[in-house]
């Protein structure tokens, strides 16, 4: 079984890409992010079309999460227990579509838009690692209450875990950007210690390993990418993987994601 993770970009302006892509790549199971659409919307034929059930989350033109699965759909939950609510200054709390889940042939699968965090001092910051804080509470019990259970935690971090997953540490340190800050490290490192495990790095080992290029600076023709979207499996799913692949190619050409796709093919 393949599985595979992709921040798109907007489905609905990549609807062609990515149908393409599944019929290329031949996934099973498909974890998007930032659809950026509503339910209604959504274009659901895409994926019927080419044999897929599709479980999609989604309130606006902003994040929106989904599930493309040809191996079963079962048991979709939208949203994880406790999720962290974003309060915009002198709003209400609103809910946010970053989690959306669903049994497929066995596999318990998590689409993820983890917040970006925005800058060190942005309001967006505390959500994010608070949001982080909540999914590892609730993974650590999954794991606690069926230690054989096989769990993926797939999707967009927002958090470059090591020095070599962006393309100058030196630079991102010295103008204090996110993604690379001691908190949001630890609080990606706590999914390890609580027993998930990366399970494309140790096949495709950094440093120049990326899965995400910005838009400007020219930065995919000058390699100068980051490596966030990550597929945390846990134990017993982890031991199933034989192949992993990182689709840089996607990122290339007219109309392509700032993200590439990743893939996890299992025994």
């Amino acid at each position: 079984m393949k599985i595979a993770t992709w921040n798109v970009n907007s489905l609905r302006a990549r609807a062609d890409r990515v149908e393409e892509w599944l019929r290329r790549s031949d996934v099973d199971v498909l974890a998007i992010q930032e659809t950026k659409c509503k339910d209604e919307n959504f274009p659901w034929e895409l994926f019927e079309n080419n044999g897929y059930e599709v479980a999609h989350f989604g309130f606006s033109q902003w994040n929106g999460v989904a599930i493309a699965s040809r191996v079963g759909l079962d048991d979709v939950e939208r949203t994880f227990a406790g999720q962290p609510e974003f309060a915009k200054p002198g709003k209400t709390p609103e809910q946010e579509a970053r989690a959306i889940a669903a049994t497929c042939n066995g596999v318990r699968i998590w689409s993820l838009y983890v917040p970006n965090g925005r800058a060190l001092e942005d309001p967006h910051m505390p959500y994010k690692l608070a949001w982080l804080d909540v999914l590892k509470d609730q993974a650590t019990g999954w794991l606690a209450e069926n230690p054989a259970s096989e769990i993926a935690l797939m999707g967009d971090w927002n958090i470059a875990p090591q020095d070599d997953d962006v393309w100058d540490i030196d630079y991102f340190i010295s103008e204090g950007l996110t993604h690379v800050s001691a908190p949001e490290r630890a609080a990606f490192h706590a999914f390890e210690e609580a027993g998930f495990a990366d399970v494309v790095r140790p096949l495709h080992p950094g440093p120049g390993v990326y899965t995400y290029w910005d838009y400007t600076q020219l930065r995919f023709p000058k390699k100068e990418g980051m490596r966030i979207d990550f597929v945390m499996a846990s134990p017993a799913l982890a031991s199933r993987v034989v192949a992993a692949e990182i689709d840089r190619e996607e990122r290339k050409g007219k109309g392509a994601s700032d993200h590439a796709p990743v893939i996890v093919e299992l025994g």
